[in-house]
């Protein structure tokens, strides 16, 4: 063995650098496909749970959610606040406790996620989070409900394509089996402190996404204010979360495996020779 490794060192150091130039050329695609496929699990196994409610225990928690939007306009310091505000935000529209309020969809760029409340970095890392002190998105008067994404993660692309968002598309909630369809129509780069965007304005439903810009830096902000339409069927596309990122997995383990295969070929002809 000894004798083989001395003689075969070149070959053998080969090997694995291409094992491990490969390796870090298919995590990202491979962490996109698992977390997309994750993505549809859990919205999956969301709206299994839903279907099975009965809808007045439904309509009930949809209630609370309203009242608790309609008391957050008395609020002063709505993004701090207090323990019994806070413990009574995780409370609502949660089925399980984990904090899972239901999902957002934005069909021209493909994304379906899970929506959840909160922005804890264990939650952005594969998800979207609702921000605490803005609107719950079940719609209704004198309400703005914001959401918030990481763009350019390796291991997930969950809001990387929205700079690809114009004025006139749509994102909807989907929430205790109920959509809440808004249409873009205010695009802004803002700074972090500048929020004066998120404001709720009185009569109107509104909802905005979030993200950091420009890509890579996250300097500033990125928002998509949406106001509330007509939920249209040509927006309830049937796409996967993982729709768009199969192909290229499989393409890429099919190189790699080719790949290996002809390296392993090549050493066996080259020991043959060398015997």
């Amino acid at each position: 063995m000894k004798k083989f490794i001395t003689k075969n060192w070149s070959t053998i150091l080969l090997v694995g650098v291409f094992i491990v130039g490969l390796s870090l050329l298919l995590y990202p695609t491979i962490s996109e496909w698992w977390n997309a496929s994750r993505a549809s699990r859990v919205i999956g196994g969301y709206n299994s749970v839903v279907d099975q409610m009965d809808s007045a225990e439904a309509e009930k928690m949809l209630e609370e959610a309203r009242q608790y939007n309609a008391d957050l306009l008395k609020e002063q310091n709505r993004y701090f606040p207090s323990e019994e505000l806070h413990a009574r935000y995780e409370s609502l529209l949660s089925l399980d406790g984990n904090g899972l309020m239901g999902s957002i969809e934005i069909p021209s760029v493909k994304i379906k996620l899970p929506l959840y409340h909160g922005l804890e970095e264990e939650i952005l890392q594969q998800n979207i989070g609702h921000i605490e002190g803005t609107s719950l998105p079940v719609g209704g008067e004198s309400t703005h409900a914001v959401v918030s994404g990481h763009r350019g993660l390796p291991s997930a692309k969950l809001f990387t394509d929205l700079d690809q968002l114009e004025t006139g598309d749509v994102f909807l909630f989907r929430i205790l089996g109920k959509t809440y369809t808004y249409e873009i129509d205010q695009i802004r780069t803002v700074l972090p402190e500048e929020v004066q965007d998120l404001e709720i304005e009185e009569g109107k439903d509104l909802a905005t996404l979030v993200t950091c810009t420009p890509y890579g830096i996250n300097s500033h902000r990125l928002l998509f204010r949406g106001h509330r339409v007509e939920n249209r069927p040509e927006d309830f596309v049937n796409f996967g979360a993982e729709v768009r990122l199969v192909d290229k997995h499989i393409v890429a383990i099919s190189i790699g495996v080719i790949l290996l295969i002809g390296i392993a070929i090549w050493m066996g002809v080259k020991r043959k020779i060398g015997k």
